[in-house]
């Protein structure tokens, strides 16, 4: 069998030399490859002050990583599907978190909406759920969001766990949108520099049992995105059938609904 294999190896090394001889012959006419210049030189990280001793905690507390079990609510067959939204929401008023990061709560007002939401559905500022695996166990979590005072969104996490129900994630902000990307959960959030937004990404992490903003940043918006001024007219206006568009930042949300 070595005889054959050298065989082999002779007829592939002159094959190759073939081929190459072909490209160095196609280099050479009008249409072939040309030289792109110079690399540039790759630079090294720099590391400032080395003299200051590393920190060895956060200045402040934003909750990242608080988690609570909601009480009162049974997930047996870990389906969060048949789950009611609303008690799910309002059992988690009760909910006490694995830590206190003495991050604000729900205004008292929210509260009151979110009791009353039987009674009072039109005002209730629980929004529809959503559901996606995001943890990677084979179960859908439930999203959740919660309206707030001042065109804020409250987004919150559930995920089965052990015949109950586990919040993995509770956060605040005033959105332009929410989006569920893979096994992420993404926030658009306008910034005060015109034309750019912060975007975070939330995702699910083992060690901590919880959803962490792996990635935070902020970017320029599309042109199509950006808000643009209104046109001043001169003469008497009349109303569109349409709505035009607006500056504010309006609560959507990109996700599998099932």
């Amino acid at each position: 069998m070595r005889p054959h294999r050298r065989v082999q190896r002779r007829t592939a090394a002159a094959f190759g030399a073939v081929v190459g001889a072909v490209l160095l012959v196609g280099c050479g006419t009008s249409g072939g490859l040309r030289s792109a210049g110079a690399t540039p030189t790759a630079i090294g990280p720099a590391r400032l002050w080395p003299e200051l001793p590393p920190a060895s905690a956060a200045p402040y507390d934003y909750g990242e990583g608080e988690t609570a079990r909601i009480p009162g609510i049974e997930v047996p067959d870990g389906d969060v599907h048949r789950l009611d939204p609303v008690a799910v929401v309002q059992a988690g008023l009760k909910a006490r978190p694995n830590r206190s990061s003495g991050t604000v709560g729900l205004s008292a007002d929210t509260v009151r909406r979110i009791t009353a939401c039987r009674t009072e559905p039109a005002s209730c500022p629980v929004l529809q759920p959503y559901f996606r695996d995001l943890t990677g166990d084979g179960k859908d979590e439930m999203v959740l969001g919660v309206r707030l005072p001042g065109r804020q969104l409250s987004v919150r996490v559930y995920m089965p766990e052990a015949g109950g129900l586990t919040r993995i994630l509770s956060t605040a902000d005033a959105v332009i949108s929410v989006e569920l990307a893979g096994r992420d959960l993404i926030m658009r959030v306008p910034s005060a520099i015109t034309g750019y937004e912060y975007r975070t990404a939330w995702s699910w992490d083992g060690r901590q049992r919880a959803m962490l903003p792996t990635r935070d940043e902020i970017l320029r918006m599309p042109a199509s995105r950006a808000p643009q001024p209104h046109p001043t007219t001169t003469g008497p206006t009349t109303r569109s059938t349409t709505a035009g568009p607006t500056a504010a930042p309006s609560v959507g949300v990109s996700a599998e609904r099932r």
